[in-house]
């Protein structure tokens, strides 16, 4: 029976910041378990899947008792990969989890279901939480978001946009600056036309594949959260989590 809504865990081992990311272990457990045991617990998910071209990530998987699908070595980005396993495993809503974030809970994605299914003119949708520090302000790695009146984003960028003219310091305190978490929900018939697309120029240039999205003139609904979230970018990132233990 094809699911209703499919989770994806797009994962690769071949990292240029990170070789290895998604079987990096945090508190005894790899990346990628705690990921999985977590869109497990929604409500609102009907199947989670790891999608790899890996050997040692489906071992990894099939151990803790997940379900994998080996994919194509030649896909660009996690929701090229993504659409592989959807072709295979089905789903009307289709959500692209990235494995580099932690923090998020079973019930925010279960929200983020329950608002596209209320309104059917959400084709694309992803998170987005407010920026807390400086130093997350100006890493390229925390990618910022503009959002629009309507809760729709208006750009992805690595620097910290919007400029606030005449401030020299405390941005924060002049303006609600939102970062980007790499989870991705897409209609069935949206994913299939995002990967249609060839890749963009902004997103070649800034190496964020929702941007080919923006630039087709597609829109991308933001929900936003206020959990804490743990991104990791490096391996000097999982020294912040070395004392989660569950």
């Amino acid at each position: 029976m094809k699911s209703r809504v499919l989770a994806v865990i797009p994962a690769r081992m071949g990292s240029s910041r990170f070789p290895g990311k998604p079987l990096a272990s945090i508190g005894g457990k790899s990346l990628i378990e705690r990921l999985y045991t977590e869109l497990s617990r929604a409500n609102r998910i009907d199947q989670v899947a790891v999608a790899t071209d890996s050997d040692e990530i489906i071992r990894a998987v099939r151990n803790f008792g997940g379900a994998v699908v080996r994919t194509s070595k030649k896909h660009r980005t996690g929701s090229d990969r993504t659409a592989e396993a959807a072709q295979k495993l089905g789903g009307a809503i289709i959500i692209n989890i990235q494995a580099d974030n932690l923090g998020l809970k079973a019930r925010e994605f279960d929200r983020g279901i329950e608002a596209m299914l209320a309104d059917n003119s959400i084709k694309y949708a992803t998170f987005a939480k407010r920026v807390e520090s400086e130093d997350a302000l100006y890493d390229p790695n925390r990618v910022k978001v503009v959002e629009d009146i309507r809760g729709n984003s208006l750009w992805f960028t690595r620097y910290p946009v919007p400029f606030l003219q005449g401030i020299n310091g405390n941005r924060l305190g002049g303006f609600p600056y939102l970062y980007h978490i790499g989870v991705y929900f897409y209609r069935r018939g949206a994913l299939k036309e995002f990967t249609s697309w060839p890749r963009t120029p902004l997103e070649k240039a800034e190496s964020l594949e929702q941007l080919r999205i923006l630039e087709n003139g597609g829109s991308i609904k933001l929900f936003k959260t206020k959990s804490k979230i743990y991104s990791i970018d490096t391996p000097e990132d999982l020294v912040r989590l070395e004392n989660i233990k569950s």
